[in-house]
């Protein structure tokens, strides 16, 4: 996505999220560090890594604790993946009606209750906050329950879930002035088109 970030996080509580993607541990964590970061939640549904086999679940959470980052996992609440076939919509897991689940709501609980003592980065594994439902899902219930959220992206960069949504209407040719839909009602429809497009299929 373009450049509307801010050159770091804030310093106001804020829930951060990061993409591991295929950086080595090492630049991982310098990430995690020039963010601030010193816990993490994992919202990865299947929190392994085939071709990176040290940010599967117990390396990462051993190799995290000797560098002082807490580390839980939390991808049965905050997972894009749903193993209930009844969360798809024509084959598409629908972010609409899982961010309504009651165990959904207690993950983001959970996520709000950690960000008072830590500084929790929610992490999965696409680099790009706008290809992952950390952002379409769980970045997007978070920041309309008021929550600040920030994604850190590779060069260690910061861009607001606001900032998001901006580029989300300009992406989806919906951000100028609408006679007939309220700005909520264009994001709303915003975050669905992108979550048509990335969000993980039944069956894959």
């Amino acid at each position: 996505m373009p450049d509307t970030s801010e050159p770091k996080a804030p310093d106001s509580p804020a829930i951060l999220s990061v993409g591991h993607s295929n950086l080595a541990y090492d630049a991982f964590l310098a990430l995690l560090r020039g963010a601030g970061v010193t816990a993490v939640a994992d919202v990865r549904s299947v929190p392994r890594s085939k071709a990176f086999p040290h940010f599967d679940a117990p390396a990462l959470k051993r190799r995290l604790a000797a560098d002082g980052v807490a580390y839980v996992w939390m991808g049965r609440e905050l997972g894009g993946r749903p193993s209930d076939q009844h969360l798809y919509r024509e084959g598409v897991a629908d972010y609409a009606t899982m961010a309504g689940l009651p165990s959904f709501r207690r993950g983001l609980e959970r996520l709000r209750d950690g960000a008072a003592r830590y500084r929790v980065a929610m992490m999965c594994s696409e680099a790009e906050p706008t290809e992952c439902h950390r952002c379409l899902l769980v970045g997007r219930a978070l920041h309309d329950d008021g929550m600040t959220v920030c994604h850190v992206m590779r060069d260690g960069r910061t861009v607001s879930q606001a900032a998001v949504e901006a580029y989300l209407l300009a992406l989806s040719g919906q951000l100028g002035e609408d006679l007939f839909r309220t700005r909520d009602e264009r994001v709303d429809a915003a975050y669905r088109v992108r979550a048509r497009r990335v969000a993980h299929a039944s069956g894959d």
